[in-house]
């Protein structure tokens, strides 16, 4: 099955674990990925903000020799590319002004991601306030959506899916406080037809459940499960036993 076919399924939630290259290595990837496998978790976003000991590719290949779970790049820069993956979110952080990450870095990929041999999804990326500033926030130097604003969220969402694009992302950004507000998800989903993706500062189930019954598609969660392994069980039922 195609990854976008995937991802816009409707019959259930998704649930992706987001894995940061830094913070595993042989073993522990494999540890992971079994955990991963037992949880029935659907997707695998591989990536972040800085990627800073070149374990990408090795991590790839573990996760894919471990795993039926698609592997799908999380790219926080240009140089996060590799056809060890299934597919790579192609992100245009349409919630801020910065060229760069609208559309500068796209130009100097594309020649990479055309030869990649990747399911490339077009992804509106949308940067949301969370209570701190996180990576994302500082490596974008772009401002973030208010918390208390989902009618700019939902025209902002809106505007992305007639240009083209065929997912939304809202992240909070990793490390985040707070989590995507309820009420912006539901404003959100009830104003466009593509999946939509919800993370940053998801701890628990019941956050879990919340943005699920909000609206959200596919919820990631990150930095939880990196602290709390065991979570990976709880918060895969509860994103699959939400309701559709």
């Amino acid at each position: 099955m195609k990854i976008l076919d995937l991802m816009a399924a409707t019959d259930t939630k998704k649930f992706a674990v987001l894995v940061d290259p830094d913070k595993l290595n042989k073993e522990t990837t494999r540890e992971f990925a079994s955990l991963c496998n037992e949880a029935g978790v659907d997707l695998l976003f591989a990536g972040g903000s800085l990627v800073m000991h070149h374990r990408m590719d090795e991590m790839l290949d573990l996760l894919r020799a471990e795993t039926n779970i698609p592997v799908i790049i999380f790219p926080g820069n240009s140089m996060q590319i590799s056809s060890r993956a299934d597919g790579i979110l192609l992100l245009s952080l349409i919630s801020g002004r910065n060229p760069e990450m609208l559309i500068g870095r796209h130009v100097e990929a594309a020649p990479v991601l055309k030869q990649s041999g990747l399911q490339i999804i077009p992804t509106g990326y949308m940067l949301i306030e969370s209570g701190s500033m996180t990576t994302a926030l500082y490596i974008s130097n772009s401002s973030p959506i208010p918390r208390n604003k989902p009618d700019v969220a939902a025209c902002t969402a809106m505007a992305g899916e007639m240009l083209g694009l065929r997912a939304i992302y809202l992240d909070a950004g990793s490390g985040a406080q707070l989590p995507v507000a309820p009420e912006m998800i539901r404003a959100v989903k009830n104003h466009i037809n593509i999946p939509l993706i919800v993370g940053g500062g998801i701890r628990t189930p019941r956050q879990c459940m919340d943005a699920c019954n909000a609206g959200a598609d596919i919820i990631v969660v990150g930095n939880a499960i990196e602290a709390n392994p065991g979570l990976i069980s709880e918060m895969s039922a509860a994103v699959h036993q939400s309701k559709q």
